[in-house]
């Protein structure tokens, strides 16, 4: 049997996630613009968490009010596509 190579640790470099909407004031966060707002859901539908997405906590609360917003007046969908 041969020896049992020794795992290599690597060092990764993560580069800082920027909230879209505070390098870019132009960009606005409303639930009539649900093209904006799919960004931040995934094709299941869910909310994607800051830590993934990058928004600042400011941001985050007032997009998830536009998602919710958006959702009630059927712009975006509660659930995604059912694939059975």
């Amino acid at each position: 049997m041969p020896p049992q190579k020794y795992r290599q640790k690597r060092n990764f470099y993560h580069r800082r996630k920027v909230c879209r909407f505070c390098a870019d004031t132009s960009i606005k966060i409303e639930y009539k613009e649900s093209k904006t707002l799919r960004y931040f859901i995934t094709e299941r539908g869910k909310i994607i968490p800051r830590r993934i997405s990058g928004t600042c906590a400011k941001h985050q609360r007032s997009l998830t009010v536009a998602i919710k917003q958006a959702r009630t007046i059927a712009l975006l969908p509660y659930v995604g596509t059912m694939d059975f």
